[in-house]
């Protein structure tokens, strides 16, 4: 071990002994009566020592102010360098910092508040821009934009060309608003497989209600049809008395509140055997005379027709 290494983890003197200015800008840092005892002096390199105080500040149980002081080559003079509030061994931490969108679930929202979707979000994808040129035999074509602007000229008070803002009636945007398309961003297939199974592990076929209900959600008159490619696999229940009201249930789904369950019959069950132990039956031990097909011979004198 070199002699520079044993100086660094020996405190300097002087260092070491300047406790009240290390107090002192303890309790500048925090406040008077917050700075609790002396608990260690540590040496952090030539003459350079943190001086550690017990902190009692509530909620801060095991936390240690520190305050380092150093002094320069050959001069006597200590100086303070820094003022930290910094976590004992037995320190009281917060856990571990969680970003929002990973400590979010379902349920969290609550009026007024607003949840910002990330832009790379993989469950939605571009929607109509407004940006494409439309297609020749669209509902916009060259022919579509003539006629419209045909009938802008009528409503409004020249021609098209001659108004300094353009008429919005007849634009590609207008016409997507009006067909409802005027969204930035749609579910994508992603998102789309995403909800899906959301959905189905909620109110599915494999749920302890749909295994014990009479028949399923495809056959219920309570069930209200979506749109759109998950209208094959869901729909919305609109029974008040269904555990599952006003949610998207699947098609396989089923609860005790079928709208035919009072009038489906019962699959036939067989009765249970029933044994009368009280009554004993005879069985005898040799057949009887006239139980075979053969009438028997008189006293046994007749031949057999064999030796």
């Amino acid at each position: 071990m070199s002699a520079a290494t044993t100086r660094s983890r020996t405190p300097d003197r002087l260092c070491a002994e300047a406790v009240g200015l290390a107090r002192t800008a303890a309790e500048e840092a925090a406040a008077p009566g917050v700075v609790g005892e002396h608990v260690d002096v540590v040496a952090e390199g030539d003459r350079v020592v943190t001086h550690l105080f017990e902190c009692k500040e509530f909620g801060y149980r095991g936390w240690r102010w520190a305050v380092t002081v150093a002094r320069a080559s050959r001069a006597k003079v200590v100086t303070l360098d820094e003022t930290v509030l910094l976590p004992g061994p037995d320190a009281l931490l917060a856990p571990e910092w969680v970003p929002w969108s990973e400590r979010l679930r379902p349920g969290d929202m609550g009026p007024g508040d607003l949840l910002p979707t990330d832009a790379e979000d993989l469950r939605l994808e571009p929607g109509y821009s407004g940006e494409d040129v439309p297609p020749p035999n669209s509902a916009v074509s060259e022919e579509m934009a003539e006629l419209a602007e045909a009938e802008d000229a009528e409503l409004t008070a020249g021609p098209p060309a001659e108004l300094p803002v353009a008429p919005e009636r007849g634009s590609i945007a207008s016409v997507a608003e009006e067909l409802g398309m005027r969204r930035a961003r749609v579910l994508s297939r992603y998102g789309l497989h995403v909800a899906a199974d959301r959905w189905d592990e909620a109110y599915g076929a494999k749920t302890q209600m749909a295994q014990a209900a009479p028949a399923t959600c495809v056959s219920c008159g309570f069930l209200v049809p979506i749109g759109g490619s998950l209208g094959q696999a869901f729909g919305v229940c609109g029974n008040e008395f269904s555990p599952a009201d006003g949610r998207v249930v699947s098609l396989s789904y089923g609860c005790g509140g079928h709208s035919e369950a009072a009038v489906m019959p019962k699959p036939p069950r067989p009765a249970p055997p029933v044994i009368d132990e009280t009554r004993v039956d005879p069985f005898p031990l040799r057949p009887a005379a006239d139980s075979g097909s053969v009438p028997s011979a008189p006293d046994g004198t007749e031949d057999l027709g064999h030796s």
